[in-house]
């Protein structure tokens, strides 16, 4: 194992350990609000309070637990939505590749409707329709980027399809929904979970941008994209409402794509020739 790939697995257990752990090691509720310490800074600067390790924000709530209570969302929110939209996305893929013709056509034509679509405008118009909320947001997040799978999913099927141990199995009188399952869909898992770990990076950053637009899980819940959206009205007088929870996302994306990029490494043998 690379030290890449090392870095990128410690940092995804310290996070996602933090964040399960949010109720036991989080020093104060995360939406006490305490306006005699508002903008208090980071305990080791002047005016800094040690039972605020990170400082507390324009109501007097702790930076520190927002941000392990804030994990528990973002990093849940993420996780849900790549389970989601790998699931529509692998079976369609599977359908479109393996039957090709006119089930090949179609799906492809949808797929090519939803790559038109700024995916950040499509978005923002189902949750306008529909409403933010903590469901909500994980559906359009996965309705939005099932494409991704579906796509690689549907090129690996249509090579799979033609090898003789697929051939095989259906001159032995195979059903079509058993080759799926036992013979296709394992030789394509390896660009699945790829993509998936890769998808898991992009939904994190989705997650929080969604929320910093106020289309995400509504306050007084915390996330990472709401905290950044708080911070933004005091970069220049209190920089720590935004820099800490902005460090926490690009910690945990940093690290998922560095596991990303050693899985690809390691499963894909076209990267060994």
């Amino acid at each position: 194992m690379s030290f890449r790939a090392a870095f990128g697995i410690t940092v995804l257990l310290l996070m996602g350990g933090a964040a399960l752990a949010a109720p036991q090691i989080a020093p104060w509720d995360p939406g006490r609000q305490m306006l005699v310490k508002r903008l208090r800074p980071p305990a080791w600067q002047e005016r800094g309070l040690r039972e605020h390790p990170l400082g507390t924000d324009h109501l007097g709530r702790d930076i520190l637990s927002r941000i392990l209570y804030g994990g528990r969302i973002s990093l849940g929110v993420g996780l849900s939505a790549v389970t989601l939209s790998c699931l529509i996305g692998v079976t369609l893929g599977l359908l479109a590749g393996f039957h090709g013709g006119r089930t090949d056509a179609f799906i492809m034509r949808v797929v090519d409707v939803f790559l038109a679509i700024p995916y950040i405008l499509l978005a923002m118009g189902v949750v306008f329709a529909l409403g933010p909320s903590l469901l909500n947001v994980i559906l359009v997040m996965a309705v939005t980027r099932w494409v991704q799978f579906a796509r690689i999913v549907r090129a690996d099927v249509l090579s799979i399809r033609e090898r003789e141990f697929v051939s095989g199995a259906r001159a032995r009188g195979n059903r079509s929904m058993r080759l799926l399952l036992r013979h296709v869909l394992p030789n394509a898992l390896t660009p699945i979970i790829v993509v998936a770990t890769l998808e898991l990076a992009f939904m994190i950053i989705y997650e929080s941008a969604l929320s910093f637009l106020g289309l995400g899980v509504q306050p007084p819940t915390p996330t990472w994209g709401w905290m950044l959206s708080d911070g933004r009205n005091y970069v220049a007088t209190a920089w720590w409402l935004a820099t800490f929870p902005g460090l926490a996302i690009m910690l945990t994306v940093l690290a998922v794509n560095l596991l990303g990029d050693w899985l690809r490494d390691t499963l894909d043998p076209r990267l060994k020739v």
